[in-house]
């Protein structure tokens, strides 16, 4: 009996998201394209080497996606952000060091933070690194340095 109620919830989840999309589709719909040339870069006040492109919603209110470009030769100070964060690497190769380890990730790789995780961010010499991140919430950069000799 369960799995009959889980099938149909299922079936009607799934007939649910169907008509969603089918409604969206008839009303039009909505689509945002962006090709590389247009979008618009901002330097990252504090951080010289680091720019932003928002490419939705508003980075100091809340959720949005972004765009993040890193100076070849990058390298921040040990930090972490407040919100959770997903991000796919697009070009460059980024290594990021969390709990002492570096990894590298080159263009096509995923990585996420929860929970305020602490990490350094750099980006090895010789080419840019650019990120496409998706933020649940307005976006910062605590520093630890700061938060332990109570600068700012």
């Amino acid at each position: 009996m369960n799995k009959i109620i889980a099938a149909g919830f299922a079936m009607t989840l799934a007939f649910a998201s169907f008509s969603s999309q089918a409604a969206d589709s008839a009303k039009g719909g909505s689509a945002m394209l962006a090709p590389a040339a247009d979008i618009k870069w901002n330097d990252v006040p504090g951080f010289a080497g680091l720019k932003m492109a928002t490419l939705d919603g508003d980075p100091a209110k809340g959720t949005h996606h972004s765009m993040i470009r890193f100076a070849g030769g990058f390298a921040s100070p040990l930090h972490h952000h407040s919100s959770d964060h997903f991000a796919t690497v697009v070009a460059g190769t980024l290594v990021l060091t969390v709990d002492g380890k570096d990894t590298k990730l080159p263009p096509g790789s995923f990585f996420s933070f929860k929970g305020k995780q602490k990490h350094i961010t750099k980006c090895e010499a010789g080419a840019d690194c650019i990120l496409s991140v998706d933020v649940r919430g307005k976006w910062d950069v605590v520093r630890e340095d700061t938060k332990a000799t109570g600068k700012k």
